[in-house]
């Protein structure tokens, strides 16, 4: 038997082949936990099929989403995990605004654990056994001044596919994090390699699945002022 919790949906990112769903619950106007409804695949993530309105169309942020779930699936430091039930359309219910982003943010800095970087990243990961013990993994939050970098961060040995990269800072730290937000990234990666100013924005940061002994920060989701 299903278990339905309606969401604000912060982000519908890439992951493997398909897709990292997630957002924070809302009940009659109340604002609780966040919930990532998950696949039983190996990595989780969420395929077309299984995510998509009874038309077709697929969710997008700020709607607001019936998600039918089979019971919790809490998972290291992904405590936010649900199972998602397959056989069932997720339902559109609404649709927020910038200005309702205000109470959903996380206030609270830092962006869990920090001074771990990769060559071209900055407090973007985590060792793995430090991850493992923290309790959440999915923030949204607020930044004045967004910057979003593309360029070929592997060019120098020979791999020329584009990135996009987001820079900012949260509560006294910079941050670079690698932007898996599709829409941001189909934008971006259509202008030249440079940094681009996006000014005001909310962001979702995820923690993602392990790799080589770390869990890196991603932007999951970019929302710039509308």
């Amino acid at each position: 038997m299903s278990i339905t919790k309606r969401i604000v949906c912060l982000a519908n990112s890439r992951k493997m082949q398909g897709r990292c769903v997630a957002g924070r619950e809302l009940n009659a106007g109340v604002v609780g936990a966040w919930i990532r409804p998950v696949s039983d695949r190996p990595a989780e993530e969420v395929s077309e099929y299984e995510r998509q309105y009874q038309d077709g169309s697929d969710p997008r942020v700020l709607d607001i989403i019936q998600v039918p779930l089979i019971e919790a699936r809490p998972k290291d430091y992904q405590q936010e995990n649900w199972l998602l039930d397959p056989q069932l359309y997720w339902v559109k219910r609404g649709t927020l605004g910038w200005g309702d982003l205000s109470r959903l943010q996380d206030r609270r800095g830092p962006l869990w654990i920090n001074g771990n970087s990769s060559y071209n990243g900055l407090n973007d990961r985590i060792p793995l056994a430090q991850a493992i013990e923290l309790r959440s993994s999915l923030k949204l939050i607020h930044v004045p001044s967004l910057e979003l970098k593309v360029f070929a961060p592997g060019e120098a040995f020979g791999n020329t596919k584009r990135r996009v990269q987001a820079r900012f800072a949260f509560d006294g730290m910079d941050y670079w994090l690698w932007v898996t937000d599709p829409i941001a990234e189909r934008q971006y990666l259509a202008e030249s390699d440079g940094e681009y100013a996006v000014g005001e924005a909310y962001l979702t940061i995820s923690i993602g699945e392990p790799y080589q002994d770390y869990c890196y920060k991603l932007a999951a989701t970019v929302i710039g002022r509308t």
